[in-house]
């Protein structure tokens, strides 16, 4: 069996697993950041030591990252030049006209990743049809490559009209500048995002160039210095479709590294609907910065082609930055153990989405932070063992939290100081909650059809009483849930989504036309994923996005087909309109339809765990202390039993109000909920009321 080895970087905690023939090993070190990859060194010496093995037996490292993301949010990206058709400029900055907060008289757009000065125009065209309407002229060309030189620009983003049709302009383009400035960062539209709709197709080139060199570099650096410490492993990195590439192909698309660490979070979790036959789950993960909430329909967690960035109005939909790249869809919010709270004008409590992070972290953490963080709350509850946080290797103190919870809200407030820890955390659990029950209605779902999936530090300490809220009635805890996204990585495939605009009405559907782009795709897909597997067996699927004529957006349809024949497009209008009804409850007649992009996924088969038969309760779970829980339901503390993880067998239940503890995270089975522990060391928690 290989060594494999997988790590997650995030806000607040660097989560490591190591998968050995022995088993699976795992831990949480906190996150450097100043120097990421101090903790990903420290975290492979940890578990590789418990593991008893040494660091030049690992085969293989799979890594996800919030360098991206983080890069986008704090503008810490590279001197970029924004090169595009004369005249759309400013499409950017116009973005689609949406008041994302319609009442907001002061509202305040986010500002363009390239100012104005820096985006520079050339005079050419293409139509929709891929023809050249106005040619490029050389001078123009030599003009442009004098400008980007004069503006010292570290990276050139190009996004030129229905590039993604005819792109010979902008390779022109990218091949003066290159042969002109050899080391500059260079990023093609029709490269990054080859799709209809201009305004995400020009933030997305823009993107990927606006981090290119610092990824570039950071990648370049992580893989000489994992070289120098002793490891010949391979790296690759997860992308955000769920997959994993090569770290050739991150450097030279970043954008796909934009939600690398939630997206391992997902395919864990799906891994684990699968295995208990759960059809429809939400995947629930909370770690030190951030919540993230995925839906995930039989065994698969849902995706998308476009999503947003850097949202700078309270994480509200349409204030972000659209982009489209391949991507597990979620909702992310400013919920993580390291929200800060305060008091807001109206005197109400407030969490997030401000972060301690890793550095000074929360107050309880004895790391010189001062704020008062939803761990602090968490640690004033009940929650948490303060001897015994991560492992015991982070002791967490109790009077610091307390001083800065009394000092920041309490006092302010005139609450006692339990009552306001009590009221941290149900601010924290109804924004989640508020985001989950957003998320599904939006999709057509009824949330309390769903079975919660909770992993991260955060969300099996918070899952219990979110679910009280959403009114869902059954929650798994899979093991190694604390550092879920880390395990992720090892479940996931090698996958590569290639995608393309090209539109076709039904009425009028080019089958060869259709059929030769697909084997474009294809072959495009097929090219990435072999630079990590070589000739392994690999899956396809074709994704169709479509819509009825007049429509301003679509639906991803799969079809059964990976080319069409004149019977499979008559099977893929009606592929469309389940989908649809699926959706929006009903089609609608006497209307044609159309798609606008089309999409490859090539992947490698993934081995499945067979289902498992439900557990039920046999035996009371060994208690190894008690400890005091203010209770959310009964507004009291509670006597608690606490129960260690790692004692419980097959069978064994325990009654809330109880804690379960392990070293990366804790579980609270609140009043009303019963967690019983099934055959493959997960813990399901279900309601009082589902009792037999």
């Amino acid at each position: 069996m290989r060594v494999r080895l997988g790590v997650d970087i995030g806000g607040t905690f660097t989560d490591v697993a190591l998968d050995t023939s022995a088993g699976l090993v795992t831990t949480k070190v906190l996150t450097d950041i100043t120097a990421p990859e101090s903790a990903i060194f420290e975290g492979i010496k940890k578990v590789c030591k418990t593991a008893g093995i040494e660091l030049d037996e690992i085969d293989q490292i799979i890594h996800g990252t919030t360098l991206v993301t983080n890069s986008v949010i704090e503008r810490r990206g590279a001197k970029t030049a924004f090169v595009t058709t004369e005249g759309f400029r400013d499409v950017i900055e116009m973005r689609s006209e949406n008041r994302f907060e319609q009442y907001d008289l002061n509202l305040t757009l986010p500002v363009p990743l390239v100012p104005r000065k820096d985006r520079l125009t050339v005079h050419e065209r293409v139509a929709a049809s891929g023809d050249i309407l106005l040619e490029l002229d050389d001078g123009d060309v030599e003009r442009l490559v004098e400008l980007v030189a004069k503006g010292a620009y570290e990276s050139v983003a190009i996004g030129f009209m229905h590039a993604y049709v005819n792109p010979a302009h902008e390779r022109k383009i990218a091949k003066a500048l290159s042969e002109a400035m050899p080391d500059i960062f260079i990023s093609l539209s029709s490269v990054v995002s080859p799709q209809m709709r201009e305004l995400p197709r020009f933030n997305s080139v823009i993107v990927n160039a606006y981090v290119q060199p610092q990824i570039a570099a950071y990648l370049k650096r992580l893989v000489s210095e994992i070289k120098d410490i002793g490891i010949n492993s391979q790296v690759f990195m997860m992308h955000s479709g769920g997959g994993i590439i090569s770290v050739e192909t991150a450097i030279e698309q970043p954008v796909r590294l934009l939600e690398s660490g939630p997206a391992a979070g997902a395919i864990y979790a799906a891994g684990y609907a699968g295995t208990h036959g759960i059809e429809k789950a939400l995947s629930f993960d909370m770690g030190g910065t951030t919540a993230k909430i995925c839906m995930i329909n039989q065994g698969a967690p849902k995706s998308a082609n476009t999503f947003e960035i850097a949202r700078s109005y309270r994480f509200k939909k349409g204030s972000g930055i659209t982009v489209s790249t391949p991507v597990v869809e979620m909702v992310e919010i400013g919920a993580g153990g390291g929200s800060i709270a305060s008091v807001d004008k109206l005197g109400r409590i407030q969490v997030g989405p401000i972060s301690a992070g890793s550095e000074p972290g929360p107050a309880c953490y004895q790391n010189g932070g001062n704020s008062a963080t939803v761990t602090d709350a968490n640690l004033i509850v009940g929650r948490l063992d303060p001897d015994k946080f991560a492992g015991g290797e982070i002791p967490l103190d109790p009077q610091l939290a307390s001083a800065a919870i009394d000092r920041d809200i309490s006092r302010l407030l005139n609450l006692p100081i339990m009552d306001t820890a009590f009221g941290i955390t149900e601010m924290v659990d109804e924004n989640m909650a508020n985001a989950a029950r957003v998320h599904t209605v939006e999709h057509g779902e009824d949330i309390e059809q769903f079975t919660m999936i909770a992993f991260g530090g955060g969300a099996p300490l918070h899952a219990s009483r979110l679910c009280d809220k959403i009114g869902i009635k059954r929650i798994l805890i899979p093991p190694g849930a604390g550092v879920g996204s880390a395990i992720g990585f090892l479940r996931a495939p090698f996958s590569y989504e290639a995608t393309r605009g090209f539109y076709q009405a039904l009425e009028t559907f080019d089958i060869n036309a259709v059929n030769t782009m697909l084997e474009d795709l294809e072959e495009e897909a097929k090219s990435f994923v072999t630079m990590g597997v070589g000739t392994a067996d690999t899956e396809k699927q074709l994704r169709v996005f479509m819509r009825y004529v007049g429509q301003g957006w679509e639906i991803p349809v799969l079809p059964d087909v990976m080319r069409f024949a004149e019977a499979d497009v008559v099977n893929l209008c009606k592929c469309f309109e389940e989908t649809y009804r699926a959706v929006f409850g009903r089609t609608i007649d006497d209307l044609d339809m159309e798609i606008t992009n089309w999409s490859v996924t090539i992947a490698t088969a993934v081995s499945t765990s067979n289902m498992i038969p439900k557990s039920e309760s046999q035996q009371i779970a060994t208690i190894e202390s008690d400890c005091t829980l203010f209770d959310a339901r009964t507004r009291q503390a509670l006597k608690t039993s606490k129960v260690r993880r790692a004692d419980m067998i097959t069978g064994d239940f325990v009654v809330g109000p109880a804690i379960i503890t392990e070293d990366d995270t804790s579980t609270v089975v609140s009043t009303q909920y019963r967690a019983i522990m099934q055959s493959n060391g997960s813990l399901l928690i279900e309601h009082q009321e589902l009792k037999s």
